[in-house]
C-alpha cells in the first residue's frame, strides 16, 4: 500500500493509524525557534466520527487508506434499517440509524446520495451539497415583516428543522445547504 507521511499532510487525506481510518478535517505545519518541526492535526475517525486533535513529527509515516465513493438511491425505511440502492448494480444496502444520521436530515426516498466505503464496507452516507425540500410547517409570515431580517424555525419534509425569513410560508419549497443545514432561497 501507499504510504504518506504527517509532513505531507492536507485536508481531505485518509489513512490508517492505530489500527482506525481518519481523515484530516485541519492542519498546521509547526518550526518553532528552538526545537524540531511538528505538524499539529484535528482529525476524525471515518467509522465511529470521533474527533481527535494529535501532533505528529513530520518524518512518521502512515499507510493511506483507499476510500471508494458510490451514488446510492434512498429507497425506504422499515424503522429500524434504511435501504439504499446502488444505481448501477441494482444491490441493495441496508444500514443503521448510527450510519446515516446526519444524511437523514435531507435526504427523501429517491434521491440519490453518495455512500463511502472502507474495505467493501460502508461507512458514510452524504447528501448531496444542496437539496430542496418542502415546508411541512412553519408559523405564518405577518404581513409587514419582510423588511425585517428576522427568522423563525421551520419544520421540512423530513422532520429537520431549519430558520428561514419570516416571508417564507409553509407548502413552500426551499433550497438548503446540506454542509451547514442553512437556508439558501425559496424555489419557485
Amino acid at each position: 500500500m501507499a504510504q504518506i507521511s504527517a509532513g505531507e499532510f492536507r485536508k481531505g487525506v485518509t489513512f490508517q493509524m492505530d489500527n482506525n481510518i481518519m481523515v484530516i478535517i485541519d492542519f498546521q505545519h509547526v518550526k518553532p525557534g528552538k526545537g524540531a518541526a511538528f505538524v499539529r492535526t484535528k482529525m476524525r475517525n471515518v467509522v465511529n466520527g470521533s474527533v481527535l486533535e494529535k501532533t505528529f513529527n513530520p518524518t512518521e509515516k502512515f499507510e493511506l487508506a483507499r476510500i471508494d465513493t458510490r451514488t446510492m438511491e434512498y429507497l425506504y425505511s422499515d424503522g429500524e434499517l434504511y435501504y439504499f440502492m446502488d444505481v448501477e448494480s441494482y444491490e441493495q444496502i441496508p444500514l443503521n440509524k448510527v450510519q446515516v444520521e446526519n444524511a437523514l436530515n435531507f435526504v427523501k426516498e429517491n434521491m440519490q446520495v453518495t455512500m463511502k466505503f472502507f474495505n467493501g464496507a460502508p461507512f458514510s452516507v452524504e447528501p448531496p451539497n444542496f437539496v430542496e425540500l418542502l415546508i411541512t410547517f412553519c408559523e405564518p409570515g405577518v404581513r409587514g415583516d419582510t423588511a425585517t431580517q428576522g427568522t423563525k424555525p421551520a419544520t421540512l419534509e423530513t422532520g429537520y428543522v431549519v430558520q428561514v425569513p419570516f416571508f417564507i410560508n409553509q407548502g413552500e419549497t426551499i433550497r438548503i445547504d446540506t454542509r451547514t443545514g442553512e437556508y439558501m432561497s425559496r424555489v419557485n
